[in-house]
């Protein structure tokens, strides 16, 4: 057994269940999960390709890899050869194994952090350490380090100074590091910046990864559709890991990534749909008590009225409110709850009239 903690979400069911018993219904800003329509072509996209018999490709076809190399640069100014994209199964499996596939024994994540770091370093049998700043580490070697921006659960966005000095650090000791940029295309109120930008790694990808996930971008979490790719050597090492696995995206799916990957006018759409909420939700927490810290991007507001996180979550779910405590996240998100903004507009709007 490798101690791996509880599953937090189960200690939020009997306030689920209360936020159940409102009269008007519950709003659940608590997961996250998306809720508005896979894109119609992408959908038609995974149709067409369901007469698949035979097995996929664990690389990925090469149309995916090249729509994935080509929205990285169209969108973010980052270049990669298709070569070096390796399609993955959704972005929280390749989290919680990269570990082991790297054969890590001490693992460095954000003190606030999505608790896959954790439970991927404990499933290798790694150390877990999480820690903002190099500093407070020591001597002692680290093998994979998370950088995670914009930041899931509080929207803080690194600059890229910053991950200059976190890709330095990291290079002068032999250090990967795997950043968690799936929210990279909801900045708001601050751009966020890939670690395989130019600005960032000097033009080198060496020791770096990037993850990338279209869960939210295309309302793809029920698809498991996710892809990362950096140091060339690095990929081919994950590949050839993957192959022997099993670890394969079905053909279906990889048709749809394509499709979605290669049409960013629905990603512009379904901005826009999580930006009129947020403009909504956000004023409306401030307005009932709830100071609202970073979240100047992704889909999720870090809020603190001052109390304990579960007195928080408490006193929402008794006007049919469900919100993530901030433990969940770290020991250091104990007064704050993480409130998402990915419910519809009706929900948004009954969340917003309950907080008045």
């Amino acid at each position: 057994m490798n101690n791996l903690p509880d599953f937090p979400w189960d200690k939020l069911e009997p306030y689920k269940e209360r936020a159940l018993a409102h009269p008007g219904g519950i709003v659940d800003l608590s997961v996250g999960t998306p809720v508005d329509s896979v894109p119609r072509a992408v959908q038609d996209a995974l149709a067409q390709a369901a007469d698949s018999p035979g097995y996929p490709l664990t690389h990925g076809t090469k149309a995916l890899r090249e729509a994935a190399a080509g929205w990285l640069r169209r969108r973010h100014g980052v270049t990669v050869d298709q070569r070096d994209v390796l399609p993955v199964i959704g972005s929280k499996e390749f989290v919680a194994w990269l570990p082991t596939y790297l054969g890590a024994r001490r693992v460095v994540f954000p003190e606030l952090a999505y608790p896959t770091y954790d439970v991927g370093a404990r499933l290798a049998g790694a150390v877990a350490t999480p820690a903002d700043s190099t500093l407070a580490l020591g001597p002692e070697r680290v093998d994979l380090m998370w950088v995670n921006s914009p930041g899931n659960p509080t929207g803080r966005v690194l600059p890229a100074r910053h991950l200059r000095k976190v890709v330095a650090w990291a290079r002068e000791r032999g250090t990967v590091v795997a950043s968690d940029e799936c929210y990279i295309e909801l900045g708001w109120e601050e751009e966020p910046v890939s670690i395989l930008h130019p600005d960032v790694c000097g033009g080198s990808h060496e020791g770096l990864l990037a993850v990338h996930s279209l869960s939210k971008r295309s309302n793809l979490a029920g698809y498991r559709a996710g892809f990362v790719t950096g140091d060339p050597v690095l990929v081919k090492r994950l590949l050839e890991t993957r192959k022997h696995a099993g670890m394969i995206m079905p053909a279906p799916v990889q048709a749809a990534m394509t499709a979605a990957l290669g049409d960013d006018a629905h990603a512009d759409r379904q901005r826009e749909l999580y930006s009129g909420r947020r403009a909504l939700l956000r004023p409306a927490l401030e307005r009932a008590g709830w100071r609202v810290d970073h979240s100047t991007a992704g889909l999720y507001l870090w809020a603190s009225n001052g109390q304990s996180a579960w007195d928080q979550v408490a006193k929402l779910s008794e006007i049919g409110i469900l919100v993530a405590p901030g433990e969940f996240y770290g020991l250091a998100g104990e007064r704050h709850v993480r409130v998402a903004v990915t419910a519809t507009d009706e929900r948004i709007g009954a969340a917003v009239r309950r907080l008045q």
